[in-house]
């Protein structure tokens, strides 16, 4: 990540997430970011660490359309019931690059949950870089559209 700190220091205290870098150059980065990527970027929540729309604690369901032809890149990731009361779903188009570390992420490895991601400009359009406990995703494209679905399957509180 160029801008988010997932090992920041606070006083006495390491290993802080810290998205407050990013968050003081996006007004300048947004303008240059396609509709679809600046959208999401800038949504209220998006680094809320409280809020149901914030991507931390999401888990990945599925990657689909690797190596497609059109370009198309979709990415779901599952909700986490203590948080999150939807999935959310981004679907990239113009894909030039998908990079995976550890190489082979998909729905079947295990890297941890989402701990925060960044969406900068690209020659392109925009990259996307997904941080996980266990591994990254970075996506190059065009634009994206993520979409959030509302899911029900929860336990509810007595």
């Amino acid at each position: 990540m160029k801008y988010v700190n997932l090992d920041a220091q606070i006083g006495d205290i390491s290993g802080v997430l810290d998205p407050v870098p990013y968050l003081e150059q996006l007004p300048a980065l947004a303008s240059a970011l396609p509709v679809g990527a600046r959208a999401f970027a800038t949504a209220s929540g998006h680094y809320d660490f409280s809020g149901k729309r914030c991507v931390k604690d999401l888990t990945l369901q599925r990657i689909r359309g690797v190596g497609g032809a059109d370009g198309e890149l979709e990415i779901t990731f599952r909700h986490n019931c203590w948080k999150h009361d939807e999935d959310l779903v981004i679907h990239y188009t113009g894909v030039s690059s998908l990079v995976t570390d550890p190489p082979g992420v998909d729905h079947t490895l295990d890297i941890g949950s989402l701990v925060l991601d960044e969406v900068l400009p690209h020659e392109i359009g925009c990259s996307h870089e997904i941080a996980f406990w266990e591994g990254t995703i970075t996506v190059v494209c065009r634009d994206l559209v993520a979409t959030w679905t509302a899911q029900s399957d929860c336990p509810v509180a007595p």
